[in-house]
């Protein structure tokens, strides 16, 4: 902690020491409990459920001159006791999570370089991951174009490798080697507004043969489309992919599909109310195709779709049966106060095979409930709750571990300081 104030107080002085247009220091801390008994997967009889806190706590430091920005966030990512209370250290100790400078070469055109966060529209394909305590970031390189007046064009570049070396070396970090990607946005109007993504995604894998590492490349693409006017709210996307995946030690062939709508309208100036359907191609288990059909979010904010629970497309699902899901969003917002109630029904897209019984399972997976309740008590300090609930059925306990029955629920609670400790504008 001492290094991180002392690299706060080095940065703050050098930025006052050249002709800023602006600076800013701020912080968050950010501590969540958590009851789990059946996220992520059914809970069984023989296991008692989790209780934990786990702390977020980031220092950020934004510099802002006429040519370029430079932007810090600095965080440790913790579990309340994961150390021994004489300990020296840290058990993660102190990282990055942000670290990029941005030159403007015009008005129209700009390079961002370093690691950074990544996130479009609606954080289906690309997103910061904000639940995570750690978040998400790349190490990237970002060329922006203004190609409009209501337009934007922005080309992403990233090259990973697991350090210096003379030759070259097999990459183990268990995420893409290499990736390119495009990102186009314009507005129509004040209501309809377009976006595009192209996305080149390089995956290794390790051959049976001199377990020598290969890259497979597949392709995302697609648009969305939404529309917003007075009490109405539309949003509507789809996604292809195709080109190769890794499966074992080999590629295959992957086609996959995505599509979504959703509405929301308010009813009053609280309430508003919604419905959404989100289809995600997937595999039949009873196929003998070697081709791979599950459509891959790969570095979206999986969290914030297909229920809070995580039972889809966080750290699993990735090459399972799809899914189908019908959601009804009811938000309610006032002064301080907002509540969030959204009913998940979910179903596989692909078919699930009941080995037991020797048939096709129902495609039916479960309704999911989540709730969340916020409270600003502050303009640096927010409060939320949620609760959720699985009512599972045996489908679901046939792709999860973990009994159907028994009763898979999951709580939390979160308090969010975000303390602006200094901010000057040197010009003023």
């Amino acid at each position: 902690m001492k290094n991180l104030i002392f690299l706060t107080m080095i940065l703050a002085m050098f930025a006052m020491s050249l002709t800023a247009q602006e600076i800013g220091i701020s912080g968050e801390l950010r501590p969540r409990y958590e009851y789990r008994h059946g996220y992520k997967t059914l809970a069984s009889p023989n296991k008692d459920a989790a209780n934990f806190i786990s702390q977020r706590t980031r220092l950020n430091v934004d510099y802002k001159s006429g040519k370029f920005n430079v932007f810090f966030a600095i965080q440790n990512v913790s579990v309340w006791g994961d150390i021994n209370t004489l300990s020296p250290s840290s058990k993660n100790g102190i990282a990055f999570h942000e670290a990029w400078a941005e030159y403007f070469f015009n008005d129209k055109f700009s390079m961002k370089l370093g690691r950074q966060e990544i996130s479009y529209d609606d954080q289906r394909i690309f997103g910061s991951v904000g639940w995570a305590q750690q978040a998400r970031s790349h190490d990237a390189m970002l060329l922006k174009f203004k190609t409009g007046e209501k337009g934007k064009l922005y080309i992403g570049i990233a090259m990973n490798a697991n350090g210096e070396s003379l030759f070259e070396t097999d990459y183990d970090v268990n995420q893409y080697k290499n990736l390119q990607y495009a990102w186009y946005h314009t507005n129509f109007s004040e209501a309809f507004g377009l976006s595009a993504l192209f996305l080149n995604n390089g995956m290794q894998y390790k051959t049976s043969e001199n377990d020598d590492r290969k890259n497979a490349y597949s392709q995302t693409m697609g648009a969305r489309l939404t529309y917003k006017k007075d009490k109405l709210n539309i949003d509507g996307a789809s996604y292809f992919q195709t080109g190769n995946t890794p499966e074992g030690n080999d590629k295959v062939d992957l086609s996959a599909y995505y599509f979504t709508v959703n509405a929301k309208f308010k009813i009053t100036d609280q309430f508003t109310a919604g419905a959404g359907i989100e289809v995600l191609s997937g595999n039949d288990q009873t196929s003998t195709s070697t081709k791979d059909k599950a459509f891959k979010p790969f570095y979206g904010t999986n969290h914030k779709f297909n229920g809070w629970m995580d039972y889809f497309y966080v750290g699993s699902h990735m090459k399972s049966v799809g899914l189908t899901d019908i959601n009804i969003p009811l938000i309610y917002k006032k002064d301080k106060f907002s509540a969030i109630l959204i009913p998940h029904f979910f179903s596989a897209q692909g078919k699930v095979y009941d080995q037991i019984n020797r048939k096709d399972a129902d495609a039916y997976l479960g309704t999911e409930i989540d709730l969340a309740l916020g409270y600003k008590a502050h303009k640096s300090v927010m409060f939320n709750v949620g609760y959720s609930h699985m009512f599972a059925t045996d489908t679901m306990a046939l792709l999860k571990v973990g009994d159907a029955d028994e009763t898979n629920n999951w709580a939390w609670v979160m308090v969010t300081f975000k303390p602006n400790f200094f901010q000057h504008n040197f010009k003023k």
